[in-house]
């Protein structure tokens, strides 16, 4: 073979070695390892604004998750909550519009070692089913957590929401704590909802006829038993119930459409 010929071969094979070796590292790399997303940066309803490392914790010690749970984050972000749950042994999803984000999630998982139990997905909030959560945590504007409310108050009684900062307007939450350690910023509070199961209506209890109306968690009526009619308040704790009868305390169970008062 010519001396030309044998180097212009060489020089090919080369090349075809090199572009096999990137490709192979191509496949290997996260498709967006250059990916930085900018704090504030737009997106489909919110900015992007990450919840701090110390308000992540606070917000799973409040909804007290276990490997039992399975967690749905809510614009998920770079993954930082629902990787956090996963190395506490939770299963756990992220909904997340921006694809970018949602590989950048995935790459952060992998390099967790914990990608049995986070995954990603990108998808619409609003478009989403929430019903096989037990946990849902979320950092979203007032605006759309009163848009995803009727949702989550649709979902199974007992469900934890945890949301840092913002409301869910007059469904007032069960636990509201502030995080100093470890947390400068503005987004320094955490509110826990415990969806309540729905019981407003009429039943017959052992201790008489109960009428109950519910406004969220609170309840309020009358119970008539044994020839008097007396005020009754209480709060629901997903299925559980709490209530004061003058000055008497009952704790029931609510089961379907059946109350158990005792």
């Amino acid at each position: 073979m010519h001396v030309l010929t044998r180097l212009r071969y060489a020089a090919f094979a080369l090349i075809v070695a090199w572009t096999a070796v990137a490709c192979a590292q191509a496949q290997r790399a996260p498709a967006n390892s250059a990916y930085q997303p900018e704090v504030g940066q737009a997106g489909k309803d919110v900015v992007w604004v990450p919840t701090p490392q110390a308000v992540v914790d606070r917000m799973l010690d409040m909804a007290k998750v276990t490997p039992q749970d399975f967690l749905m984050d809510l614009g998920s972000g770079d993954g930082r909550t629902v990787i956090t749950a996963a190395k506490r042994g939770t299963r756990a999803l992220g909904i997340e519009y921006n694809p970018d984000m949602v590989e950048l999630s995935k790459a952060n998982a992998r390099a967790a070692g914990v990608t049995d139990r986070a995954q990603f997905m990108k998808a619409d909030l609003f478009e989403t089913d929430f019903s096989k959560a037990t946990v849902i945590t979320m950092f979203l504007l007032p605006g759309i957590n009163l848009k995803l409310r009727p949702k989550i108050l649709g979902l199974k009684p007992g469900t934890r929401v945890v949301s840092n900062t913002f409301t869910m307007g007059e469904w007032q939450p069960d636990d509201k704590q502030t995080v100093d350690a470890g947390c400068d910023g503005s987004w320094c509070t955490a509110l826990l909802w415990i969806v309540p199961a729905r019981v407003a209506g009429s039943y017959k209890v052992p201790q008489g006829d109960l009428t109950l109306k519910q406004e969220f968690q609170m309840v309020s009526g009358t119970l008539n038993g044994n020839g008097r009619t007396v005020p009754v308040q209480g709060k629901l704790t997903g299925d559980e119930l709490t209530l004061t009868a003058g000055s008497r305390e009952y704790h029931g169970k609510v089961n379907g459409k059946q109350l158990e008062l005792h």
